[in-house]
């Protein structure tokens, strides 16, 4: 099974997801339309609401209702990214000019909040109590993980620890939400409903790692932003917090005093110091720990082309470009 297969074995679903999107994107506001579809249409892989059509379809759902959760995730998601981008002031977004570039911040927020409004328009709509508490907590926890992340800014000081906090907050949680409701939905067991909760978790934490490498290693190219954003936007990552606590006191000072500056002046010297840590391999070795924690979860469901796309899945989160 290719990476592309994943999706196929939800072509028909995938499709009519997309449809469903572009139609509830509707509204009488000319601008609200424009932004939305600007950044749904902006070339991401909808790796959420793909989560959910795999996890409700390995859990046996033969419905439709799935459709409309996975257009909610997407919706909840893309409303999280719109409010980053004025966040981190970001002007590029997978290749892209960001909407706050093209519209300003005022628009760019407004207009996520319009989604998350639409989102929780459309989960009323499944009359399911069980998947509104699980996404309207996950909506709470993502933004608190933003929280997180803008207090740390510019911090050297940030833990281990504290960092997998963070992004368990601010990526794996919708990845956990996306997986477990599309379980919910589909009523299955309590041991399947855990176990896909628990793949999301981890597949949403070896997802962010990856990332974190990519920003280091990756092609700029194909991940449609520039290596070293991360540390020219002062965000103390894993490679970062690794390097400086296996670096000499010289080099761990620079990287301390980078991270406080933000900018790209230091960034050929903190790459010398990154690589010669070993900081990059760490990471990807906490990616793939995570990602066979996914996988081992799988071990609840039953043998189906559903279950092997989400296997497969655990396998390309680690080996991606981009």
């Amino acid at each position: 099974m290719t990476a592309q297969r994943i999706y196929d074995s939800v072509a028909d679903d995938f499709s009519r997801v997309n449809d469903l999107i572009i139609q509830r994107l509707s509204s009488d506001v000319p601008l609200v339309e424009k932004i939305a579809q600007h950044i749904i249409e902006s070339g991401g892989k909808r790796l959420r609401p793909l989560l959910v059509l795999l996890s409700s379809r390995a859990s046996g759902y033969s419905k439709h209702e799935h459709l409309k959760l996975a257009a909610v995730i997407e919706f909840l998601h893309t409303a999280t990214l719109l409010h980053d981008d004025v966040v981190d002031t970001s002007d590029m977004r997978r290749g892209r000019s960001t909407a706050n570039a093209n519209w300003g911040n005022a628009p760019s927020v407004l207009v996520g909040d319009f989604l998350y409004a639409r989102a929780f328009e459309m989960m009323v709509e499944l009359k399911s109590l069980p998947i509104m508490e699980i996404l309207s907590h996950a909506t709470a926890v993502i933004a608190q993980g933003e929280v997180m992340q803008l207090m740390n800014v510019k911090n050297p000081d940030l833990t281990e620890d504290q960092y997998m906090t963070v992004i368990h907050n601010k990526t794996a949680m919708l990845f956990e939400a996306a997986s477990h409701s599309g379980a919910i939905l589909a009523n299955a067991s309590d041991t399947r409903k855990q176990a896909l909760k628990n793949y999301g978790k981890h597949l949403g934490l070896a997802f962010q790692l990856v990332d974190d490498v990519l920003d280091y290693r990756g092609d700029a190219e194909a991940m449609g932003k520039n290596v070293g954003d991360d540390l020219a936007e002062g965000k103390t990552t894993l490679p970062l917090i690794h390097a400086m606590a296996t670096s000499s006191d010289e080099g761990r000072q620079l990287i301390r005093q980078a991270i406080r500056k933000g900018g790209l002046d230091d960034l050929p010297k903190v790459l010398d110091l990154v690589n010669a840590s070993g900081a990059l391999e760490y990471t990807m070795e906490r990616a793939r720990a995570e990602a066979a924690k996914a996988s081992d979860a799988l071990n609840a469901l039953p043998a189906s082309p559903h279950k092997e796309a989400l296997e497969l899945l655990t396998q390309v989160a680690v080996a991606r470009v981009s």
